[in-house]
């Protein structure tokens, strides 16, 4: 389908951004020049100056994520469209200048006395800028000059290439050959590999996987070279801010507790028998001697697809929302008839989904719509997301407003939580129920157990090159398959190609990254269960989390939801929620 062929109310309204492209190209000119922060320099220790750079600061970075967001969404409705492209390299480009302008700001910041900066936080002036003070204070002994900032800031480009090249190998440079798919000979690709992967042809999928790790194998010892580049460059930055490791570093940024990345790791650890089982179970349906990572993502229930238009489809999220209250699904219809979304796939336009918000505007979602189940869950998914940067936007100040990302994936996997219930309580056909069964057994295997498994492989590769042993392809591949076997157990053939596929996880590159998934998911587990069970308190506790955007922590933040992630009560939960589902799913496969 080409673009010009959607009917309006399935695409996207970007008037509301800007009504054409003169305007923003009008805007993109004013901000550029009103970029002035150097004149602010030196001059910090004047609480007078000081609020004046955050509002100045808050004005320009409000305009800049507007352009932003404009650029981006037509970009991805036609990225054969170069004009948009043109777009967003120019963003970037000013964002670029914006860092390096402000380079002044975070060691002028260290040098102020910390008697000064509290008493700016008993000023009510400075009430939406508190929680940015109270992390200035507290990285303070963290804090490098200057000159060493800018520095580093220099430096960016080079640190930033070890993931560029890693991209380039992965979508360019990957020696992947052609396969035979619907009578058709294509060239393999990430897409196709993961179609392949959970079809019910096993020779395929066989296939498949053997071509695809032999391209990752093929060029390992380069793909090793760029790795350990980039875990040298985190022990290296971790170092020059002066943390005690990598892991330490990457938790002080979100603001993070190092208990709770412990707590996620042993309650998964300490709960590996149900997944050993779900593994058992996995083998048993299937009917195979021998089972193999290939098989690991193969239907275990065909034939249970509700395939419902986009409206209808719509309209049944909306539904199953029902638990968030009235006005949650007034929104919902909201961003339906105000074309928040853009539904339909066509020529040209980005794969996949997302939401994208910018304070002052509505958010706005891409989607591929499809009439799958899979498909249903991720309008109710990135509804999630949006929902939280409507509410965020709404109740807090520029400075309080985006939230982090250690919670970006609550709010859109309690949407999904309370969804599948609703379904499973609504289905009436048993095939459809054990269908549902399964997505939620390997939703939470895929987002809670493998993102854990991924990160003890980063804490062990991170921790190796801390005590100065060079990351080779023989110990990186070692150290996966050695937690590969922990966590999958001896049901499942473990090979080299498996060992070896960590060289192909793009998260990889941004470290101690993939636990938040998991951490993610745990905690709308919890949060669903409890809107389920407790009804209107819960929901209201929900609603403070939504609205609390950065306004603290965001361990704090889901406390207020009654999810706390210092203790181990709702890691427990989550593994019993995954063991209570799996034995259902036992039971209604006749088990």
């Amino acid at each position: 389908m080409k673009r010009s062929e959607v009917k309006e109310q399935y695409k996207w309204k970007t008037d509301d951004i800007f009504a054409s492209d003169e305007l923003w190209e009008e805007s993109f000119a004013e901000a550029e020049k009103s970029l002035s922060f150097s004149r602010f320099a030196g001059k910090l220790n004047n609480s007078d100056t000081l609020l004046e750079f955050f509002k100045a600061d808050d004005k320009f970075s409000i305009a800049l994520e507007k352009l932003a967001i404009y650029a981006n969404l037509r970009r991805d409705e036609d990225t054969a469209v170069s004009k948009y492209g043109a777009y967003y390299a120019k963003i970037c480009a000013l964002y670029s200048k914006y860092s390096t302008e402000q380079a002044f700001f975070a060691p002028e910041m260290a040098k102020l006395d910390e008697s000064y900066l509290k008493s700016l936080l008993a000023d009510k002036r400075f009430a939406d800028y508190d929680y940015i003070l109270k992390k200035i204070i507290k990285r303070k002994p963290h804090t490098v000059t200057e000159k060493e900032e800018r520095l580093i800031g220099m430096a960016g480009e080079i640190f930033d290439s070890f993931i560029e090249t890693f991209g380039k190998i992965d979508n360019l440079e990957l020696p992947l050959p052609e396969i035979e798919l619907e009578g058709e000979n294509v060239k393999l690709s990430h897409g196709t590999y993961g179609i392949i992967l959970h079809s019910d042809n096993r020779e395929k999928r066989k296939e498949a996987y053997e071509k695809y790790y032999n391209a990752y194998t093929s060029l390992i010892n380069t793909i090793t070279s760029v790795y350990y580049g980039n875990v040298k460059k985190d022990v290296y930055l971790s170092k020059v801010y002066k943390y005690n490791s990598c892991l330490e570093h990457a938790l002080f940024e979100e603001d993070v507790d190092r208990k709770v990345y412990d707590n996620l790791l042993k309650a998964v650890d300490d709960n590996l028998s149900s997944l050993h089982r779900y593994i058992s179970v996995r083998k048993r349906i299937l009917g195979y001697d021998k089972l193999y990572f290939y098989d690991i993502y193969a239907p275990l229930v065909s034939g249970a697809d509700l395939k419902l238009s986009y409206d209808d489809a719509y309209d049944y999220v909306v539904k199953g929302l029902a638990p968030l209250g009235k006005d949650y699904q007034e929104l919902l219809r909201k961003g339906y008839t105000e074309r928040w979304l853009d539904v339909e796939e066509t020529d040209g336009k980005r794969n996949g989904a997302y939401s994208a918000s910018c304070p002052g505007l509505h958010p706005y979602v891409l989607l591929n719509y499809k009439p799958t189940t899979n498909d249903i869950f991720t309008i109710a998914h990135e509804m999630g997301h949006s929902l939280h940067s409507y509410f965020s936007n709404k109740y807090q100040p520029y400075a309080k407003s985006n939230y982090t990302i250690f919670v970006a994936e609550v709010a859109s996997t309690v949407n999904e939580v309370l969804l599948l219930k609703y379904m499973l309580k609504e289905a009436k056909d048993e095939n459809l129920k054990k269908y549902l069964l399964n997505y939620y057994l390997d939703s939470i295997r895929a987002t809670l157990h493998r993102q854990a498994m991924f990160a003890e492989f980063e804490y062990g590769a991170h921790t190796m090159a801390e005590n100065e042993e060079p990351l080779t392809k023989d110990n990186l591949c070692s150290l996966y398959a050695g937690i590969g076997k922990k966590y999958y157990g001896e049901e499942i053939e473990h090979d080299y190609n498996i060992s070896c596929e960590w060289s192909r996880i793009p998260h990889f590159y941004r470290a101690f990254y993939v636990y938040k998934y998991a951490t993610g998911i745990i905690s709308a587990i919890n949060i669903a269960n409890r809107i389920l069970t407790e009804g209107e308190p819960a929901v209201k506790d929900y609603y403070k989390f939504l609205c609390g955007g950065a306004s603290t922590d965001p361990v704090s933040l889901l406390k207020l939801a009654g999810v706390d992630l210092m203790t181990t009560k709702p890691f427990e939960f989550a593994m019993a929620e995954f063991d209570k589902t799996l034995t259902e799913f036992e039971k209604s496969m006749g088990i």
